[in-house]
């Protein structure tokens, strides 16, 4: 039986928006580069993580890890699969997401839809706990 794993992006710029899914999930943050991730990029050529083609962010706890991965092409559709952020306040998380960069696309009566600053879609629903 398979398990989830990871999630992956496709962006043109990884670093920016792993910096973005990091501050926008609770309990997730970029993963650390250690001295043996930094020479491996210093022998592709990379000299700064900014220009990291794959970038990591790491959960706390459990759940999925986020990949950033650098493609050339630019994103033209709607992504067939996207992330269901809950919050108990969806006007306050709008808020605060787009203060980090999303955008407002659309808003229901039970959710919102956003795009992080690649154009990737997800929605923003009541917390299940909520009120």
């Amino acid at each position: 039986m398979a398990r989830l794993g990871d999630l992956v992006f496709d962006c043109a710029r990884p670093a920016a928006t792993a910096r973005f899914w990091a501050a926008a999930l609770d309990g997730y943050a970029v993963a650390p580069y250690d001295d043996a991730e930094l020479a491996r990029l210093r022998s592709l050529g990379i000299t700064s993580t900014e220009d990291d083609p794959t970038v990591l962010v790491e959960p706390a706890g459990p759940g999925p890890r986020l990949w950033f991965q650098l493609v050339p092409e630019a994103k033209n559709v709607k992504n067939r699969v996207h992330p269901d952020l809950f919050a108990a306040d969806l006007q306050a998380e709008a808020r605060r997401l787009t203060a980090l960069g999303a955008t407002v696309r659309g808003s229901h009566p039970d959710h919102l839809v956003l795009t992080d600053p690649e154009g990737n879609e997800f929605c923003v629903f009541p917390a299940p706990d909520a009120p």
